[in-house]
């Protein structure tokens, strides 16, 4: 018997591929009977081959994008045996309509099993007198020891799961994907979900558990974000599985739950907002149960598997801002999602001020005029903060435990969204802002803060940083006039400590593709040095070597103008502003201009 389902329903066709295994059937179910290499189509094929094909139908297995179209359309053709069952509401395509598909919707679990069961074998007379009602049985699987899933939907007894997202949208690759890992049985089944603010990752645990509760015996949310609270959150499921009483001893009430998940299987934790590894590494209980963490913080390779979570794709974007505000257009929703970087969180906050009567047009023009005031709006329910009252805690939180890090968060946010270079800060910078200085020239100091500021979010990776644009939007609308001037001063720090030196000398030429993109970013007027001054020259020096005058012309007009006005004409910078806009103007054949 061939298991055919949608990726969206695995728990559905776990639930169904154990129970017709359990009454001794043979059962291929890709989750249990493909791995990593095999080729797909051919084992879909061989499957469809050898045996019948019992079929999920749901919404999503009808979806003409999927596999599953291929595999009920080849069965059809054959006139092959094809035992469908629904799962969940949406009637079938027509051509599917005169089969005769049993329904498990709503059904009790064991119901369900009779159904599905019935469904299996097919019509036929007992051969003798029915067993009395009142006579327990037992199957094959159970018989050896399995208490096998329980009904897709029903709840374990030990559960504090937040309630589901009735709006939750798109991730059925990345459920599917966390699903299989965590059953493989090859890797560990701790695994963090990682990402900045804003991707949906907790919304992703929540989703996660309520989609496979039916999977485990017990499921247990613990919040994270301060490791001293978790101990009582733990004790508190000592208490409810029966492994200690509320007046055992908290070492001992642990030691206790530790012991009981040992002896378990089928248990979920998620430890949800988790920064520091090493401060959450001791409530990891062992066993054979399953563990999520969400967190900002990368760096869980010596706790736990990583997954990443990013943005939205683009049509998950549309799909979640169509569903939630009627009658919007999908140029529009492609629009929001492209200036929203197809953040979920910035989305349904935009889906909810929508919704309430702004039109696109008044969004995205609020958006450029104060984009901290914008994403401050539309909290949604579930969600503890809205997506700039969360970057205002994290540049709080670096502000109490790591200046530093702070500093180098504002400084990337009036630099570029591309990745900054940080391992090439090898200039030596006179008078460095303080906050700096250890950063430059003590690298234990920099490794310090760089761990700081990925906890919060920013990608550091090889010996760079970035902050996503949304980001630097925010952090920027957030500075203060002094905080800006500060950042701007850092900002400026950092593009002269990583200037390679003259554009002309062929040994500097690997190191500036990296940096132009930010030295093409500060504002003119928040270049107050020299050496700060000459780097931005020598960047469209740089690019007009190589033909990009269309770059390097206007840049250099935008210097030249706002040092003429800032410094005067005969300053000394304003002349090698004046030098280099020659140059670029020669280069686009206007001679009169240069002179």
């Amino acid at each position: 018997m061939f298991v055919s389902h949608a990726g969206a329903d695995p728990a559905w066709a776990e639930w169904v591929a154990w129970q017709v295994a359990d009454a001794g059937y043979a059962v291929e179910l890709d989750y249990w009977d493909w791995g990593a290499g095999d080729n797909f189509v051919l084992k879909m094929n061989a499957a469809l081959a050898s045996g019948r094909m019992l079929a999920l139908f749901s919404e999503a297995y009808f979806d003409p994008d999927r596999f599953t179209t291929e595999e009920w359309t080849a069965v059809l053709a054959a006139k092959e045996k094809l035992i469908p069952l629904r799962i969940d509401g949406p009637p079938a395509p027509a051509i599917l309509r005169a089969l005769l598909a049993p329904s498990l919707v709503g059904l009790a679990v064991d119901e369900a099993r009779r159904v599905l069961l019935e469904a299996v074998a097919g019509p036929r007379r007992p051969d003798g007198e029915p067993t009395f009602p009142g006579v327990a049985g037992g199957g094959r699987l159970r018989g050896m020891g399995g208490s096998g899933p329980r009904l897709p939907g029903s709840l374990p007894r030990v559960w504090n799961l937040p309630g589901r997202n009735a709006g939750f949208t798109g991730r059925d690759g990345l459920l599917v994907h966390l699903r299989q890992e965590l059953t493989s049985g090859s890797r560990a089944a701790v695994h963090a979900m990682r990402g900045r603010g804003g991707v949906g990752k907790t919304q992703l645990a929540i989703e996660y558990g309520h989609r496979f509760a039916g999977e485990y015996e017990l499921a247990w949310w613990i919040r994270s974000e301060e490791p001293a609270l978790i101990p009582d959150q733990m004790a508190t499921l000592a208490v409810k599985t029966g492994a200690a009483r509320a007046d055992t001893a908290p070492e001992e009430t642990l030691e206790a739950l530790a012991e009981e998940l040992r002896t378990r299987g089928r248990w979920l934790l998620v430890f949800d907002n988790a920064e520091d590894p090493a401060a959450l590494a001791p409530y990891l209980p062992g066993g054979s149960g399953h563990v999520l963490i969400t967190s900002r913080n990368p760096a869980w390779q010596d706790v736990a598997i990583a997954v990443e979570v990013d943005s939205f794709a683009r049509t998950e974007s549309t799909t979640l801002l169509t569903a939630r505000v009627p009658g919007l257009a999908e140029h529009d929703a492609d629009r929001l999602a492209q200036e929203l970087e197809d953040l979920p969180l910035a989305l349904v906050q935009a889906a909810a001020l929508l919704a309430d009567g702004l039109t696109v047009s008044q969004y995205l023009h609020l958006l450029g005029e104060s984009v901290s005031e914008v994403l401050d709006e539309g909290r949604p329910h579930g969600y503890p903060v809205s997506l700039a009252a969360q970057i205002r805690l994290s540049t709080q939180h670096l502000a109490d435990t790591h200046p530093t890090a702070l500093a180098l968060l504002r400084a990337c946010a009036l630099l570029a969204p591309e990745p900054f270079p940080l391992h090439a800060c090898n200039r030596r910078v006179p008078d460095p802002p303080p906050a700096l200085v250890g950063l430059l020239n003590n690298p234990l100091a920099a490794r310090g803060a760089l761990r700081a500021l990925a906890r919060q979010g920013p990608r550091v990776q090889d010996g760079t940083v970035q902050l996503h644009r949304l980001t630097q939007s925010i952090v920027r609308d957030q500075l203060t006039g002094a905080e800006r001037a500060n950042a701007a001063r850092a900002a400026e720090t950092l593009l002269t400590a990583a200037y390679p030196g003259k554009a002309d000398d062929p040994t500097t030429w690997p190191a500036w593709p990296d940096l132009i993109p930010h030295l093409l970013t500060p504002e003119p007027a928040d270049l107050t040095t020299g050496a700060g001054r000459y780097a931005v020259c020598e960047a469209c020096w740089y690019l007009a070597d190589r033909g990009n005058v269309p770059t390097a012309l206007p840049r250099m007009q935008d210097l030249h103008h706002t040092w003429t006005l800032q410094l005067g004409p005969d300053h000394e910078h304003t002349m090698w502003a004046a030098n280099y806009l020659a140059r670029t103007y020669s280069d686009t054949q206007n001679h009169a201009q240069a002179r």
